[in-house]
């Protein structure tokens, strides 16, 4: 019996799997690069409108961001981001909005790249996309 077939399935599935390996360890990767871009956005945001305007921490494998506003003396969270991973995706939820899913993966030479839906975007991109909505709401 020829199990030509299956041989040629199987060597398939095994190259997905590796692929989404590849994909799982690079993940916690792709949030710390993010964390950076969005610490470097932050900080000029928090320069322009003072220290309290903005915090976020990252802490197992989640970054959670609060904007806020000074009202009457006192600051008031206006919109707070909380972004995940998910396998393959990075998810940023926020009051502004609804979430925001976002396909992550791995390109030859280990280079991620950053998907929203048929659109490949940049980090930066990315960045901005996640901040805009919750910094500048009007």
């Amino acid at each position: 019996m020829n199990l030509q077939w299956l041989q040629m399935r199987i060597g398939e599935e095994q190259e997905r799997r590796q692929r989404e390996d590849n994909i799982r360890n690079r993940l916690p990767s792709a949030l710390e690069e993010l964390h950076e871009s969005l610490t470097e956005c932050l900080d000029s945001y928090k320069e322009a409108f003072g220290p309290r305007a903005a915090t976020m921490h990252f802490v197992s494998g989640r970054i959670r961001i609060e904007i806020r506003d000074e009202v009457e003396t006192r600051w008031v969270t206006r919109a707070e981001i909380v972004i995940s991973n998910d396998l393959t995706s990075l998810v940023s939820g926020s009051n502004a909005g609804d979430p925001y899913l976002l396909e992550v993966g791995v390109l030859a030479g280990d280079k991620l790249f950053y998907r929203d839906g048929d659109e490949y975007i940049t980090l930066e991109e990315l960045t901005r996309r996640i901040l805009d909505r919750a910094l500048f709401p009007s």
